[in-house]
């Protein structure tokens, strides 16, 4: 991506002033961000504290390795002032600021995979974009949301003083960039306040603000604070004033108070800060371990989904401390990819000061740590479970990533089986509300089973041929249509000593739910139709792997059913889409022998016997979802005995 329109040549040549466009994505941003997010206005400090706290966490491990970056200056704080009668507020950090190409690259662009696409999806409807610009994390820009013109000056620790950097813009497609002597390293951000938000310009907002969006804050924000003498008799003293910094904010990292100490305000306060969210939480887990691996871990669930939740190679998991010592956001290593929306911070002491993503795929610590902040998260589930609304707003906004988990972590199968969520005959609605424990609890008596069915909507696994023998028995059926559920299915083999079954697949077994009668009297039938199934298997040919007689359809005259073990007709289908080349799989085709259609089928002669059988089939196949490899031939059969 360019961000460069054009070089505007000055008289300041000297100071190598340019004026470059934003990239079109910042530029959507903006025009959105400012309209949308009006009404939550005040959010931009928060962000900008977040920002400069970052930037104080990363020159403090930075100069881990070399001091000289603090130059001098290792008292690390964020600083704001305002000036009422200039109508303007300014942000200091002294962390470890930025040259002109970190400039550029931070303050141009938006260098996030998926952002287009996301932009895409915003529409000018306020409401509906202020969410999802929440989702999106506003950072920097947010500051237009109260500033008509914003001005960055800054200088990358342990660079020279003559490459300060200043940036400027008023928000509206364009940024001007100029060199500056700067002897202070760190960011200086001037907010030139519109005319309807001059109430920020004030100390008891401003401290208002830090206290309630920023006091979880390791680094100390701090404010001026004047200070007049008084004579004998209470009056001021002209000339008399003294201005301190005074620190603002808690100032002491929240995950290592006391849980008795903090507040469930601070709790979702602090996950704002970590998550770059503008909603509360659904749950949190704050644990202290101690003993053989000694670590603090602070896990949330967000109330919604990222942007980017289903890039599986997007940016996820927890900030990492060591010591207190900010190491690096994102850590994915400490929690598996289908936990990847749970947002936090870890801070051990048993990893060294100078790891790298690298090395933590090396160190048998992080194993272990992973292990238990897995079941930390897992735990964290279960207990949101007994709140029954909270979790389905859980499962309806990140279900289908839990989904993954028992493919990918075979050691949790059975917890992560419990935390599942389907549609079932048993309310017959969409809505993924029925966990297998809720699905045992009500089977018949005699069931041995699970049974599901899986198909390409919920309409479609609904209204399938195959639930009818179920349905007459009363008997509950899982409805599937998520794109993963014959993935999952394939790695979810028990629960709670009860085997699944797909009621597509190989021959259908009801357990004790059947008598004795009712199987004999199947059988009878099988051995009356023997000469009907021969006769439909020589005409569909190599069509069909066989033909047999069902008792698993009520109302329909054939479905077709898979073997056993074979892969499902969802699964075949998203494999095929990607490219994947699939051997051919004939199908078993089933005959209801108490159908009327069936029973023409068995008076028919000759051709008619021919057309009619391969109709069935073809009838079968699409009820199932599945697509016929010659629609037309279908058509002209069916023309032909309809008109004979």
């Amino acid at each position: 991506m360019t961000t460069a329109t054009h070089e505007q040549a000055t008289d300041k040549s000297a100071k190598h002033e340019e004026t470059l466009g934003f990239q079109t994505e910042v530029k959507q941003l903006l025009n959105l961000m400012i309209h949308s997010l009006y009404s939550n206005r005040e959010i931009f400090l928060r962000e900008l504290i977040s920002n400069a706290a970052d930037a104080c966490d990363k020159l403090r491990y930075a100069a881990l390795d070399n001091d000289a970056l603090y130059e001098g200056d290792s008292e690390l704080r964020i600083e704001i002032e305002h000036d009422h009668d200039a109508n303007t507020i300014t942000l200091r950090d002294n962390g470890v600021g930025m040259n002109r190409e970190d400039v550029i690259a931070n303050l141009g662009t938006i260098a996030r995979s998926g952002t287009a696409e996301f932009l895409k999806q915003l529409s000018g409807e306020q409401q509906k974009d202020a969410k999802l610009i929440g989702q999106f994390g506003v950072g920097f820009y947010s500051g237009f949301i109260v500033a008509d013109e914003i001005s960055v000056r800054t200088r990358k620790a342990g660079t020279d003083a003559s490459e300060g950097v200043e940036w400027r813009s008023k928000g509206e497609g364009e940024f001007t960039v100029a060199d500056i002597e700067r002897a202070q390293h760190g960011t200086e951000i001037t907010l030139h306040l519109k005319e309807d938000a001059k109430e920020f310009a004030d100390d008891y907002r401003l401290q208002g603000l830090v206290r309630k969006y920023s006091d979880h804050i390791e680094v100390p924000v701090r404010m001026p604070k004047t200070e007049t003498a008084k004579d004998d008799e209470g009056n001021p003293i002209e000339g008399s004033e003294v201005t301190t910094w005074e620190t603002v904010n808690e100032a002491t990292a929240l995950w290592s108070r006391p849980k008795s100490e903090v507040s469930d305000d601070e709790y979702k306060a602090f996950y704002k800060h970590v998550a770059h969210d503008f909603s509360d939480p659904l749950t949190w887990s704050h644990n202290k371990v101690e003993g053989k691996l000694e670590y603090t871990s602070l896990l949330y669930v967000p109330g919604r989904a990222p942007f980017d939740l289903f890039e599986r190679d997007g940016a996820r998991g927890v900030k990492l401390y060591v010591q207190r010592v900010f190491i690096m956001d994102d850590a994915e290593q400490f929690l598996p990819l289908y936990l990847r929306f749970i947002k936090g911070v870890l801070d051990t002491r048993e990893l060294s000061l100078n790891v790298s993503r690298e090395l933590l795929q090396q160190d048998p610590n992080v194993d272990k740590i992973k292990s238990a902040l897995t079941k930390r998260g897992l735990d964290m589930l279960k207990k949101l479970t007994k709140d029954k609304e909270q979790y389905q707003t859980f499962w309806n906004t990140f279900g289908s990533v839990l989904k993954e988990g028992p493919g990918e972590d075979p050691s949790n199968r059975e917890k992560i089986a419990g935390l599942l969520r389907f549609a079932s005959t048993h309310t017959d609605t969409a809505a993924q509300e029925h966990g297998l424990a809720d699905y045992v609890e009500r089977m018949k008596e005699g069931q041995q089973k699970i049974y599901y069915v899986v198909a390409e909507s919920f309409n479609a696994a609904k209204n399938s041929p195959h639930l009818e023998i179920f349905r007459k028995k009363g008997i509950e059926v899982l409805l599937l249509s998520d794109r993963i559920d014959d993935w999952l299915m394939s790695h979810l083999t028990e629960f709670d000593g009860k085997t699944f079954a797909d009621v597509a697949k190989g021959e259908l077994d009801l357990g004790d739910v059947e008598d004795e009668a009712e199987k004999k009297a199947q059988e009878e039938t099988a051995k009356a139709k023997e000469e009907l199934v021969k006769r439909v298997k020589e005409a569909l040919g190599d069509g069909v792997q066989e033909v047999k007689v069902t008792h698993r359809l009520t109302d329909s005259p054939a479905c077709v059913v898979l073997p056993e073990h074979e892969m499902g007709y969802q699964m075949r289908r998203i494999m095929e889409a990607a490219g994947q080349p699939l051997p051919e799989v004939k199908p078993i085709l089933e005959l209801n022998p108490s159908h009327a259609l069936v029973t023409r089928l068995e008076g028919a002669e000759g051709d008619q016997f021919g057309q009619l059988a391969h109709i069935l089939l073809d009838q079968a196949i699409i009820a199932e979802g599945g697509h016929l490899d010659d629609p037309a031939a279908y058509v002209k059969r069916l023309n032909s005995v309809l008109t004979a």
